[in-house]
């Protein structure tokens, strides 16, 4: 039970990071490049290509670097009225088709295949009337911060930005950890803040972390209870294997009183006790994954424990099987408990031959 409960809580755990880092990153990319004014959602401009993309394509860890072109608007459903951001990606069908988040078609109740329009706001107020092509769940679909995707032309037209202008640059990590992706978006600012083009001084670089702190800080406060349960379970499967191994020697006390006098030492009886406790734990460790396993799979495929998104980003829990991480967790977790083991071990030096012999 204590393996089972070990790892569902590593899987859980790595699963909220991972469907919340990818739905920041949807929003944001690991790293995003803006301007110093506007912030991405205002008609300004900056070169798509960069006189430091090379430098910055070469440090370690980076995936891709794709434009964006942001812009806010409001959407208008007969007598609905709600607030979106609107974001052009490169890739998509650019003949004004957009992707929306599933809370907006439960707003507005618009579906695929029907038209929406959105009025942009700024000097002269622009309405687009898009077509809904696809309504896709959003890991942070809050009712204040709903991302509708368009195609990147649609929203620079809209701009009247040419084509090499753009909002922003989100850039994606293979490995996106809180620590790794704030170490690169330093090193990008320092390689943009070190040229000696005014364009490049002029933008600013932040990782997503420091643009939602306290998504990443739950995050970590999540790792910290995985980090408790691992010690509390290696404990409470300590001392049960503990009081079972002091039973087993207990019971076999003339046993061990004639093996010594046979002439095994004390570390060669102890070492014997020892292996019968740890096969018994590599069972329950075989069993305790297997059955983790299939909750796993039952959870990924089903959804099947739901969650409030308003409380927990997702609306069900999320699992994510990383073989290092769980290796790590079932080898903790069996050292901790043969540590436990090899105290009542040491009992076996206290047992004399002669009186055991004796009384048998």
């Amino acid at each position: 039970m204590s393996f089972l409960v070990i790892i569902i809580a590593v899987a859980v755990s790595g699963g909220f990071r991972a469907a919340i880092r990818d739905g920041v990153a949807q929003m944001t990319g690991d790293i995003r490049i803006t301007p110093y004014t506007g912030g991405g959602t205002e008609p300004v401009s900056m070169p798509l290509h960069l006189p430091s993309e090379a430098a910055i394509r070469a440090i370690p860890g980076l995936d891709q670097i794709q434009p964006a072109a942001v812009r806010a608007g409001i959407v208008k459903a007969g007598d609905i009225v709600h607030g979106v951001v609107v974001k052009g990606i490169p890739g998509r069908d650019s003949t004004l088709t957009v992707s929306i988040p599933q809370r907006l078609s439960e707003i507005t109740g618009l579906g695929v295949g029907e038209k929406m329009t959105v009025y942009f706001v700024g000097e002269q107020t622009r309405v687009r009337r898009f077509t809904i092509t696809e309504v896709h769940r959003d890991i942070l679909e809050m009712d204040d911060n709903l991302l509708v995707y368009a195609g990147l032309p649609d929203i620079q037209r809209l701009n009247g930005w040419a084509e090499d202008e753009v909002s922003c640059l989100d850039i994606r990590m293979k490995n996106a950890s809180r620590k790794a992706a704030e170490e690169a978006a330093g090193q990008i600012g320092m390689l943009l803040h070190g040229s000696a083009s005014d364009v490049e001084r002029g933008l600013y670089v932040s990782a997503s972390s420091q643009t939602y702190p306290q998504v990443f800080d739950w995050l970590d406060l999540l790792d910290f209870n995985v980090l408790v349960i691992l010690i509390l379970m290696t404990v409470v499967a300590g001392f049960n294997m503990v009081s079972g191994l002091l039973i087993m020697l207990l019971r076999n006390i003339p046993l061990i009183g004639t093996l010594k006098t046979m002439g095994m030492t004390d570390r060669a009886v102890g070492r014997l006790f020892l292996e019968v406790g740890a096969r018994a734990v590599l069972k329950g460790m075989l069993a305790g994954n297997l059955l983790a396993f299939l909750f796993c799979l039952v959870q990924g495929t089903t959804h099947l424990i739901k969650l409030d998104p308003a409380n927990y980003f997702v609306s069900w829990v999320p699992v994510h099987l990383s073989f290092w991480h769980i290796l790590g967790a079932d080898a903790a977790a069996f050292l901790g408990i043969l540590l436990l083991l090899w105290i009542p071990t040491r009992m076996v030096a206290g047992i004399d031959p002669a009186q055991t012999v004796k009384a048998d």
